[in-house]
């Protein structure tokens, strides 16, 4: 198996697994999504660096975090890319829990397209004209959803631009993924922890002070994190971003037939009109690259 079908596996698999994601967190809704945050940064941290331990890579760590200080580009693209990807973390666990898994959906639908834009800009991957008219295409449906609701979809914007940043530095950072993910994680710990010893000390936190399937749910984030994000930063060095960008509509569509005929969100007439332009976007765009692919060969 080459490298780029492996590439396509690990991103299959690991967008599969955040497509379902809302069935999970739906199940932690009753704790506060920065408590859900923190204990998935905390546990993310502690399972990725006691695998790496376990398969013997303890060593390389520490090579890797010598490399990051000495070289400071790269430390601060890590670093960067672990707040944004905080950040895309806490705004889909908050969306899950406040009903708003079609607007999460409408985000992760829209990340492909602006994926390839960044592409353009940070990697000077071509543009077809195709394209373009796809880009353009998306951007009236994210204008016709907000023109007729009254209000930027925010949660959808803030989604879909985090993780297409995110896709970027990743890229960019030449370091083993398990080993990254944990570096990622450590970077934003003391922040986890200290949000987690505050809660503590007001008494407002849930882990260990309600039902042993929460704490046990709360653990488990930190392993359902690592697995796909792995799956991704591996995936992100073997495939090309648009090919990427194809293969993330997985996500998007398990989401939104999670949030409809599951926990049954509305889905208006203004939700068809928006996602109906994405969809348009998201087959020409699919077409486009198809053509170009088989030109190529």
């Amino acid at each position: 198996m080459s490298d780029e079908q492996r590439g396509i596996w690990n991103a299959v698999l690991a967008y599969v697994i955040w497509g379902i994601f809302p069935l999970f967190w739906k199940l932690l809704g009753h704790v506060s999504s920065m408590e859900v945050l923190a204990s998935r940064i905390v546990w993310s941290c502690v399972i990725t660096t006691i695998f790496i331990i376990l398969i013997g890579q303890r060593k390389k760590l520490v090579t890797d975090l010598r490399y990051l200080w000495q070289t400071k580009k790269q430390f601060f693209s890590l670093f960067t890319a672990s707040v944004i990807i905080s950040v895309n973390w806490f705004i889909y666990i908050w969306a899950v829990a406040n009903d708003h898994i079609l607007q999460a959906s409408l985000g992760y639908y829209i990340n492909p397209l602006i994926s390839v834009v960044f592409g353009m800009f940070f990697f000077k991957e071509k543009l077809s004209r195709a394209t373009i008219v796809a880009v353009c295409i998306a951007a009236v449906g994210v204008l016709v959803l907000t023109v007729q609701t009254g209000t930027i979809p925010w949660v959808s914007l803030v989604l879909a631009l985090s993780f297409a940043v995110y896709g970027v530095l990743k890229k960019k950072i030449l370091l083993d993924a398990t080993r990254g993910l944990a570096i990622e994680t450590l970077f934003v710990l003391p922040l986890a922890v200290g949000y987690l010893g505050y809660i503590a000390f007001i008494g407002d936190m849930t882990f260990l002070h309600g039902d042993a399937m929460t704490d046990m749910l709360l653990i488990i984030s930190g392993a359902i994190t690592a697995i796909p994000l792995v799956l991704f930063a591996k995936s992100a060095k073997q495939i090309p971003l648009y090919l990427m960008g194809f293969i993330q509509y997985l996500a998007p569509t398990l989401g939104l037939i999670i949030g409809v005929f599951i926990y049954h969100e509305p889905f208006t007439t203004v939700n068809l009109i928006a996602f109906s332009c994405i969809w348009a976007a998201l087959v020409l765009f699919s077409v486009s690259k198809i053509v170009e692919i088989r030109k190529r060969h």
